[in-house]
């Protein structure tokens, strides 16, 4: 499978891209039944709600080991999917999805496990808002060519924490007053205000994937609604890229798709 011309221009465009319907029920299925069970019995490495707000600029740069700092609160994210159930692994080996990784990178594909490579959760009432910001701000490579895959594995709506986009902010140049000092977009600073209301969403089904560009702005509402929301999402760069010797980035192994 492969972008048409019109697809390749509109992520070009916008920074990000959703192709409806991509994954079959029968793989959703299999990856949330293996994720339940890592959630119920919270096998590290996770992150916890309040780590992930609590944690400063410095620890989120750095940080090596992903294991919880807590022994209890809501689950965010487990860690480490690629390595966590072959089932997991197999989806981010994907070939179905390859040529498309290919032709947005422009580039071989690589998958980097030091980022994203998670299980993402939203509990029912526990959780929290996430900020407007990039992904790359706590990532150290030798340029942006890194795109995420989001995968729905049930409804995502406003109610229960679906993604909210900026488009063309990946194209954009920011100062870094416009930012707060966790790198967060504000949403209180004058010259931001205008384009935050330039923000689009979408709801996704089960299945429905959604490709985002390392530096799209970009948050999610809190769950408010009474059952789990839980998606996958891992991130893979350009072979070209690479990760700088002795970052965060460079402390996990990458794995190289072959062409396809």
């Amino acid at each position: 499978m492969r972008l048409n011309r019109e697809e390749l221009s509109f992520f070009n465009k916008n920074g990000f891209l959703i192709l409806r319907d991509f994954a079959d029920n029968r793989e959703c299925n299999a990856i949330l039944d293996i994720a339940k069970i890592h959630i119920k019995y919270q096998i590290e490495p996770i992150e916890r709600e309040e780590e992930y707000h609590n944690h400063s600029k410095e620890y989120r740069t750095n940080v090596i080991d992903y294991n919880s700092t807590l022994n209890s609160g809501a689950i965010r994210r487990l860690r480490q999917a690629y390595s966590r159930d072959v089932i997991f692994k197999n989806w981010m080996e994907n070939r179905k999805i390859r040529p498309i990784l290919e032709q947005i990178l422009n580039d071989q594909v690589v998958i980097t496990t030091a980022h994203h490579n998670s299980i993402m959760v939203k509990m029912p009432k526990e959780s929290t808002a996430t900020g407007w910001h990039q992904d790359r701000r706590y990532w150290n490579f030798t340029d942006n060519n890194l795109i995420s895959i989001w995968l729905a594995l049930g409804e995502e709506n406003s109610q229960n924490g679906v993604l909210e986009f900026i488009p063309g902010s990946h194209k954009m140049s920011f100062k870094s007053e416009q930012f707060d000092d966790k790198e967060y977009f504000r949403d209180d600073y004058r010259e931001n205000v205008s384009l935050i209301e330039t923000k689009v969403s979408t709801t996704l089904e089960k299945g429905d994937i959604v490709i985002f560009h390392s530096l799209l702005l970009h948050r999610a509402n809190k769950n408010i609604t009474d059952r789990p929301k839980i998606s996958f999402v891992y991130t893979v760069k350009g072979a070209s890229t690479k990760a700088i010797e002795g970052s965060r980035s460079s402390a996990y192994p990458e794995i190289l798709l072959d062409r396809s």
